[in-house]
């Protein structure tokens, strides 16, 4: 019984992720394109300021809780559990390695000017940025699958399996 409670915050907590990093590449950077480079760079700085510590908390509960998930199942839904809290860790780094130093960048800019090659740098962002929604939903596409598969016959109430 456990394990229930646990699948369902891996569930929640990385679909709270992967629509985050979803709404963002589907509907912010498309915005961000349209509106004048001062508009966007000013915004930009303030909307990762402001997700910071709110998508951060949101990686750390979905990689705890998925790894907390493979720790408590075996076979193949231990591979599917740990295969979702390796990619949120990817979306970790993606984010960390790639996002957060051209964040700082973007903070500096609107505060000052963008430099003449500030399109390839934001199109850098644009691509570790879907490349963190990707992992963000692939996990939790693996925890949906995880949660909707049919569980072995050992597994599942005498009377279940006997009518397979």
């Amino acid at each position: 019984m456990r394990i229930r409670p646990v699948h369902a915050l891996a569930l929640l907590a990385t679909g709270l992720l992967a629509g985050a990093f979803g709404y963002g590449a589907v509907n912010l950077v498309p915005t961000f394109r349209a509106v004048p480079l001062d508009m966007r760079l000013s915004f930009h700085a303030e909307l990762m300021r402001m997700n910071g510590i709110t998508m951060q908390a949101a990686m750390a509960v979905s990689a705890l809780s998925s790894f907390g998930l493979a720790a408590l199942t075996r076979g193949r839904a231990r591979l599917l559990a740990g295969a979702a809290g390796l990619l949120v860790v990817a979306s970790f780094l993606i984010t960390r390695l790639g996002n957060v130093p051209i964040n700082g960048r973007i903070k500096e800019w609107a505060l000052t000017s963008a430099p003449a090659d500030h399109a390839e740098v934001l199109g850098r962002w644009e691509l570790f940025n879907d490349m963190r929604a990707v992992t963000a939903l692939v996990a939790f596409g693996l925890l949906i699958l995880l949660a909707v598969r049919r569980p072995p016959a050992a597994a599942r109430p005498a009377a279940d399996a006997a009518n397979e």
